[in-house]
Protein backbone atom coordinates (compact mmCIF):
# COMPACT_ATOMS: atom_id res chain seq x y z
CA UNK A 1 0.00 0.00 0.00
CA UNK A 2 1.33 3.15 -1.21
CA UNK A 3 1.96 6.22 1.39
CA UNK A 4 -0.13 8.94 -0.54
CA UNK A 5 -2.80 6.37 -1.04
CA UNK A 6 -2.80 5.59 2.98
CA UNK A 7 -3.26 9.36 3.89
CA UNK A 8 -5.92 10.69 5.65
CA UNK A 9 -6.76 14.39 4.88
CA UNK A 10 -6.14 17.20 6.46
CA UNK A 11 -2.55 15.70 7.48
CA UNK A 12 0.43 17.36 6.92
CA UNK A 13 3.11 16.21 8.12
CA UNK A 14 6.45 18.97 9.17
CA UNK A 15 9.63 19.08 6.62
CA UNK A 16 12.10 16.40 6.30
CA UNK A 17 14.16 16.77 9.55
CA UNK A 18 12.46 18.85 11.97
CA UNK A 19 12.17 15.73 14.23
CA UNK A 20 16.10 15.54 14.03
CA UNK A 21 16.73 17.28 17.20
CA UNK A 22 19.95 16.04 18.50
CA UNK A 23 20.50 15.73 22.47
CA UNK A 24 23.26 16.16 24.60
CA UNK A 25 22.24 12.27 26.18
CA UNK A 26 21.64 11.10 22.55
CA UNK A 27 18.10 10.27 23.64
CA UNK A 28 15.72 11.52 21.03
CA UNK A 29 13.40 14.20 21.62
CA UNK A 30 10.04 12.95 22.83
CA UNK A 31 6.56 15.53 21.52
CA UNK A 32 3.86 15.30 24.10
CA UNK A 33 0.54 16.38 22.62
CA UNK A 34 -2.85 16.65 24.57
CA UNK A 35 -6.14 17.58 23.15
CA UNK A 36 -8.08 19.39 25.13
CA UNK A 37 -11.78 20.82 25.05
CA UNK A 38 -13.39 22.59 27.81
CA UNK A 39 -10.62 20.98 30.26
CA UNK A 40 -9.86 23.29 32.70
CA UNK A 41 -10.49 21.20 35.76
CA UNK A 42 -8.25 18.54 34.60
CA UNK A 43 -5.33 19.53 32.17
CA UNK A 44 -3.21 20.68 35.48
CA UNK A 45 -3.13 16.95 36.90
CA UNK A 46 -2.43 15.92 33.32
CA UNK A 47 0.54 18.88 32.51
CA UNK A 48 1.95 17.63 36.14
CA UNK A 49 2.15 14.41 35.46
CA UNK A 50 4.15 15.18 32.15
CA UNK A 51 6.00 17.52 33.78
CA UNK A 52 7.20 14.61 36.38
CA UNK A 53 8.90 12.13 33.98
CA UNK A 54 12.13 10.78 35.09
CA UNK A 55 12.75 11.22 30.81
CA UNK A 56 16.46 12.37 30.72
CA UNK A 57 16.20 13.55 26.99
CA UNK A 58 14.34 16.69 25.75
CA UNK A 59 10.51 16.98 25.56
CA UNK A 60 8.12 19.46 24.74
CA UNK A 61 4.95 19.47 25.51
CA UNK A 62 1.46 20.60 22.64
CA UNK A 63 -1.93 21.54 23.94
CA UNK A 64 -4.43 21.37 21.00
CA UNK A 65 -6.94 23.67 22.23
CA UNK A 66 -10.67 23.36 20.80
CA UNK A 67 -12.46 24.41 23.97
CA UNK A 68 -16.15 26.54 24.08
CA UNK A 69 -14.09 29.29 25.89
CA UNK A 70 -11.02 30.53 27.19
CA UNK A 71 -10.67 28.84 30.21
CA UNK A 72 -8.71 26.19 29.65
CA UNK A 73 -6.02 28.12 27.34
CA UNK A 74 -5.81 30.42 30.45
CA UNK A 75 -4.86 27.80 32.97
CA UNK A 76 -2.10 26.21 30.71
CA UNK A 77 -1.00 30.00 30.11
CA UNK A 78 -0.83 30.72 33.78
CA UNK A 79 0.45 27.76 35.19
CA UNK A 80 2.69 26.13 32.71
CA UNK A 81 4.57 28.65 30.30
CA UNK A 82 6.68 26.61 28.67
CA UNK A 83 3.36 24.17 27.48
CA UNK A 84 2.55 25.38 23.88
CA UNK A 85 -0.73 25.59 22.37
CA UNK A 86 -2.21 25.65 19.03
CA UNK A 87 -5.79 25.83 18.35
CA UNK A 88 -8.05 23.33 17.06
CA UNK A 89 -10.96 24.79 15.74
CA UNK A 90 -12.66 21.60 14.54
CA UNK A 91 -12.76 20.77 18.18
CA UNK A 92 -12.43 17.18 17.56
CA UNK A 93 -9.74 15.05 19.15
CA UNK A 94 -8.13 13.73 15.59
CA UNK A 95 -7.90 17.21 14.41
CA UNK A 96 -6.50 18.26 17.72
CA UNK A 97 -3.92 15.82 17.32
CA UNK A 98 -3.17 16.38 14.20
CA UNK A 99 -2.82 20.04 14.49
CA UNK A 100 -0.50 19.23 17.55
CA UNK A 101 1.16 16.94 15.35
CA UNK A 102 1.60 19.72 12.64
CA UNK A 103 4.04 21.80 15.39
CA UNK A 104 5.50 18.95 17.19
CA UNK A 105 8.98 18.49 16.37
CA UNK A 106 10.32 14.87 18.27
CA UNK A 107 11.14 11.81 16.62
CA UNK A 108 8.65 10.71 19.27
CA UNK A 109 4.84 11.40 19.77
CA UNK A 110 3.70 10.39 22.92
CA UNK A 111 -0.60 10.95 23.11
CA UNK A 112 -1.95 12.07 26.79
CA UNK A 113 -5.75 12.87 26.79
CA UNK A 114 -6.91 15.53 29.51
CA UNK A 115 -8.62 12.26 31.76
CA UNK A 116 -5.33 11.04 31.92
CA UNK A 117 -2.07 11.30 34.28
CA UNK A 118 1.08 9.13 32.76
CA UNK A 119 3.05 7.19 35.56
CA UNK A 120 6.81 9.09 36.18
CA UNK A 121 8.58 6.45 34.47
CA UNK A 122 6.44 6.31 31.62
CA UNK A 123 7.92 8.38 28.72
CA UNK A 124 11.49 6.71 29.43
CA UNK A 125 9.52 3.22 29.57
CA UNK A 126 7.89 3.95 26.19
CA UNK A 127 11.45 5.04 24.24
CA UNK A 128 13.61 1.98 25.58
CA UNK A 129 10.42 -0.46 24.95
CA UNK A 130 10.37 0.98 21.16
CA UNK A 131 14.46 0.75 21.01
CA UNK A 132 14.15 -2.51 22.55
CA UNK A 133 11.11 -4.16 20.35
CA UNK A 134 11.58 -2.14 17.00
CA UNK A 135 8.03 -1.49 17.25
CA UNK A 136 6.20 1.87 16.08
CA UNK A 137 4.15 2.54 18.69
CA UNK A 138 3.87 0.76 22.03
CA UNK A 139 1.00 1.45 24.89
CA UNK A 140 0.55 -0.15 28.19
CA UNK A 141 -2.01 -0.71 31.32
CA UNK A 142 -5.07 1.75 31.77
CA UNK A 143 -5.76 2.09 35.49
CA UNK A 144 -8.48 3.48 36.72
CA UNK A 145 -7.84 6.32 39.41
CA UNK A 146 -11.70 7.47 40.72
CA UNK A 147 -12.14 9.68 44.26
CA UNK A 148 -16.22 8.63 44.27
CA UNK A 149 -17.71 5.41 44.72
CA UNK A 150 -18.91 5.77 41.26
CA UNK A 151 -16.05 6.86 39.54
CA UNK A 152 -14.45 3.59 41.60
CA UNK A 153 -16.99 1.46 40.46
CA UNK A 154 -16.32 2.50 36.67
CA UNK A 155 -13.38 1.94 37.04
CA UNK A 156 -13.34 -1.71 38.18
CA UNK A 157 -16.40 -1.95 35.76
CA UNK A 158 -13.75 -1.93 32.84
CA UNK A 159 -11.21 -3.58 34.45
CA UNK A 160 -13.49 -7.05 34.42
CA UNK A 161 -14.05 -9.28 31.88
CA UNK A 162 -17.30 -8.39 32.09
CA UNK A 163 -16.63 -4.72 30.95
CA UNK A 164 -13.32 -5.37 29.13
CA UNK A 165 -13.87 -8.32 27.10
CA UNK A 166 -10.52 -9.83 26.37
CA UNK A 167 -8.94 -6.34 26.34
CA UNK A 168 -4.65 -6.55 27.41
CA UNK A 169 -4.44 -3.56 28.18
CA UNK A 170 -7.03 -3.39 30.63
CA UNK A 171 -7.20 -6.61 31.99
CA UNK A 172 -3.14 -6.82 31.51
CA UNK A 173 -1.13 -9.57 30.39
CA UNK A 174 2.17 -10.41 28.75
CA UNK A 175 4.01 -8.31 26.50
CA UNK A 176 3.93 -8.31 23.14
CA UNK A 177 1.83 -7.36 19.82
CA UNK A 178 -2.01 -6.56 20.54
CA UNK A 179 -4.20 -4.91 18.08
CA UNK A 180 -4.93 -1.78 20.06
CA UNK A 181 -4.66 0.04 23.80
CA UNK A 182 -4.95 3.51 25.35
CA UNK A 183 -2.98 6.45 24.38
CA UNK A 184 0.29 5.17 23.32
CA UNK A 185 3.75 6.38 22.12
CA UNK A 186 4.48 6.67 18.55
CA UNK A 187 8.05 6.75 16.40
CA UNK A 188 7.30 9.76 14.17
CA UNK A 189 8.26 8.60 10.75
CA UNK A 190 5.66 5.62 11.16
CA UNK A 191 3.27 8.10 12.51
CA UNK A 192 3.84 9.89 9.33
CA UNK A 193 3.80 6.88 6.80
CA UNK A 194 0.26 5.96 7.91
CA UNK A 195 -0.99 9.42 7.47
CA UNK A 196 -1.72 10.36 10.99
CA UNK A 197 -5.33 10.47 12.89
CA UNK A 198 -8.03 10.11 10.81
CA UNK A 199 -9.97 13.49 11.10
CA UNK A 200 -13.40 11.87 9.97
CA UNK A 201 -13.72 9.50 13.20
CA UNK A 202 -14.18 11.43 16.37
CA UNK A 203 -14.22 8.05 18.33
CA UNK A 204 -11.37 5.05 17.71
CA UNK A 205 -9.33 7.20 15.75
CA UNK A 206 -6.44 5.13 17.50
CA UNK A 207 -7.89 1.94 17.22
CA UNK A 208 -8.58 2.76 12.88
CA UNK A 209 -4.95 4.33 13.04
CA UNK A 210 -3.52 0.95 15.08
CA UNK A 211 -4.84 -0.70 11.99
CA UNK A 212 -3.44 1.59 9.50
CA UNK A 213 0.16 0.65 10.87
CA UNK A 214 -0.44 -2.87 10.93
CA UNK A 215 -1.30 -3.15 7.70
CA UNK A 216 1.64 -1.40 6.93
CA UNK A 217 3.84 -4.45 8.55
CA UNK A 218 4.54 -2.15 11.50
CA UNK A 219 4.45 -3.30 15.15
CA UNK A 220 1.60 -2.35 17.78
CA UNK A 221 3.33 -3.33 20.99
CA UNK A 222 2.22 -3.78 24.63
CA UNK A 223 4.20 -3.13 27.62
CA UNK A 224 2.99 -3.80 31.13
CA UNK A 225 5.56 -1.80 32.72
CA UNK A 226 4.11 1.27 31.18
CA UNK A 227 1.08 2.86 33.09
CA UNK A 228 -1.35 5.52 32.45
CA UNK A 229 -4.05 6.36 35.30
CA UNK A 230 -7.56 7.46 34.03
CA UNK A 231 -10.32 9.52 35.65
CA UNK A 232 -13.10 7.32 34.55
CA UNK A 233 -16.84 9.57 33.83
CA UNK A 234 -18.07 10.84 37.33
CA UNK A 235 -21.92 10.08 36.62
CA UNK A 236 -24.35 7.86 34.66
CA UNK A 237 -25.40 10.44 32.20
CA UNK A 238 -21.74 10.83 31.03
CA UNK A 239 -21.03 7.31 30.93
CA UNK A 240 -23.74 6.39 28.79
CA UNK A 241 -22.84 8.98 26.26
CA UNK A 242 -19.00 8.02 26.03
CA UNK A 243 -20.01 4.25 25.72
CA UNK A 244 -22.98 5.61 22.80
CA UNK A 245 -20.22 7.62 21.59
CA UNK A 246 -18.11 4.27 21.41
CA UNK A 247 -20.45 2.00 19.65
CA UNK A 248 -22.03 4.34 16.89
CA UNK A 249 -18.62 5.01 15.55
CA UNK A 250 -17.54 1.67 16.03
CA UNK A 251 -19.03 0.50 12.28
CA UNK A 252 -16.81 3.67 10.90
CA UNK A 253 -13.33 2.89 12.46
CA UNK A 254 -14.43 -1.24 11.38
CA UNK A 255 -15.52 -0.25 7.77
CA UNK A 256 -13.50 -1.93 5.25
CA UNK A 257 -11.48 -3.42 7.94
CA UNK A 258 -13.34 -6.77 8.70
CA UNK A 259 -10.00 -8.99 9.78
CA UNK A 260 -10.15 -6.05 13.08
CA UNK A 261 -13.87 -6.81 14.59
CA UNK A 262 -13.08 -9.19 17.40
CA UNK A 263 -16.01 -10.92 19.83
CA UNK A 264 -15.79 -7.92 22.30
CA UNK A 265 -16.66 -5.50 19.36
CA UNK A 266 -19.58 -7.82 18.89
CA UNK A 267 -20.57 -8.65 22.49
CA UNK A 268 -22.97 -5.41 23.31
CA UNK A 269 -24.43 -5.37 19.76
CA UNK A 270 -25.92 -9.06 20.39
CA UNK A 271 -26.87 -8.74 23.70
CA UNK A 272 -29.67 -5.84 22.45
CA UNK A 273 -30.28 -8.02 19.94
CA UNK A 274 -31.44 -10.98 21.88
CA UNK A 275 -32.61 -8.36 24.44
CA UNK A 276 -35.39 -6.86 21.68
CA UNK A 277 -35.78 -10.70 20.69
CA UNK A 278 -36.84 -11.33 24.38
CA UNK A 279 -39.30 -8.56 24.43
CA UNK A 280 -40.93 -9.55 21.31
CA UNK A 281 -41.23 -13.18 22.13
CA UNK A 282 -42.66 -11.97 25.50
CA UNK A 283 -45.46 -9.96 23.51
CA UNK A 284 -46.55 -12.89 21.47
CA UNK A 285 -46.84 -14.71 24.76
CA UNK A 286 -49.25 -12.19 26.17
CA UNK A 287 -50.94 -11.24 22.99
CA UNK A 288 -51.33 -14.25 21.02
CA UNK A 289 -53.53 -17.30 22.19
CA UNK A 290 -51.08 -20.59 22.66
CA UNK A 291 -48.14 -18.78 23.14
CA UNK A 292 -48.42 -18.98 26.43
CA UNK A 293 -44.94 -20.97 26.77
CA UNK A 294 -43.35 -18.28 25.05
CA UNK A 295 -43.68 -15.66 27.68
CA UNK A 296 -41.62 -18.13 29.90
CA UNK A 297 -39.52 -18.42 27.65
CA UNK A 298 -38.53 -14.76 26.82
CA UNK A 299 -37.46 -14.10 30.48
CA UNK A 300 -34.97 -16.24 30.63
CA UNK A 301 -32.17 -14.13 28.76
CA UNK A 302 -32.88 -11.06 31.07
CA UNK A 303 -32.99 -13.33 34.04
CA UNK A 304 -29.61 -14.61 33.13
CA UNK A 305 -28.29 -11.01 32.21
CA UNK A 306 -29.34 -9.76 35.67
CA UNK A 307 -27.39 -13.03 37.41
CA UNK A 308 -24.01 -12.70 35.65
CA UNK A 309 -24.40 -8.62 36.33
CA UNK A 310 -25.24 -9.26 40.24
CA UNK A 311 -22.84 -12.21 40.22
CA UNK A 312 -20.48 -10.02 39.12
CA UNK A 313 -20.57 -7.46 41.19
CA UNK A 314 -20.20 -9.81 44.28
CA UNK A 315 -17.29 -11.18 43.43
CA UNK A 316 -15.87 -8.42 42.26
CA UNK A 317 -16.77 -6.52 45.49
CA UNK A 318 -15.39 -9.26 47.63
CA UNK A 319 -12.09 -9.71 45.82
CA UNK A 320 -11.46 -6.08 45.81
CA UNK A 321 -12.80 -5.02 49.05
CA UNK A 322 -14.72 -2.10 47.46
CA UNK A 323 -18.31 -1.66 48.51
CA UNK A 324 -18.72 0.86 45.62
CA UNK A 325 -19.15 -2.47 43.66
CA UNK A 326 -22.58 -2.23 44.46
CA UNK A 327 -23.29 0.02 41.39
CA UNK A 328 -21.35 -2.70 39.65
CA UNK A 329 -24.83 -4.04 38.04
CA UNK A 330 -26.33 -0.47 36.31
CA UNK A 331 -22.55 0.81 35.49
CA UNK A 332 -21.95 -2.16 33.31
CA UNK A 333 -25.53 -2.72 32.09
CA UNK A 334 -25.03 1.23 31.17
CA UNK A 335 -21.93 0.37 29.41
CA UNK A 336 -23.36 -2.40 27.48
CA UNK A 337 -26.45 -0.97 26.28
CA UNK A 338 -25.35 2.24 25.31
CA UNK A 339 -22.41 0.99 23.40
CA UNK A 340 -24.85 -1.90 21.91
CA UNK A 341 -27.67 0.86 21.17
CA UNK A 342 -25.07 3.39 19.43
CA UNK A 343 -23.38 0.30 17.40
CA UNK A 344 -26.84 0.20 15.38
CA UNK A 345 -27.10 3.62 15.18
CA UNK A 346 -23.91 4.70 13.48
CA UNK A 347 -22.36 7.75 13.10
CA UNK A 348 -21.58 9.08 9.58
CA UNK A 349 -18.10 10.35 9.41
CA UNK A 350 -17.69 13.73 7.77
CA UNK A 351 -16.27 12.88 4.47
CA UNK A 352 -15.20 9.51 2.89
CA UNK A 353 -12.04 7.78 4.50
CA UNK A 354 -9.56 7.66 1.70
CA UNK A 355 -7.32 5.16 3.82
CA UNK A 356 -6.65 3.25 1.56
CA UNK A 357 -7.33 1.72 -2.52
CA UNK A 358 -8.76 -1.10 -1.43
CA UNK A 359 -10.96 0.14 1.15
Amino acid sequence: MSTDASRPQEFEPPPHGRGDTPSSLDLPLVSVIVPARNAEATIASTLDSILAQDYAGPMEIIVADGSDSRATSEVVRREYPNVRIVPNPAQTTPNGLNAALRAAVGRIVARCDTHAALTPEYVRQAVDTLERTGAAVVGGRQRPQGDTAFERAVGMAITTPLGAGDARYRLGGPEGPVDNFYLGVYRRDALDAAGGFDPALVRNQDCELNWRLRKRGDLVWFDPAMTVYYRPRGALRALARQYFDYGRWKPAALKGNLTEVRLRHLASPLLVLGLIASALLGAAGLLLPGMDWALAASMAMPIFYVAALVLGAVVVGLLRRDASAVLLPVILATMHLSWGVGFFLPARPKRPLPISSDR
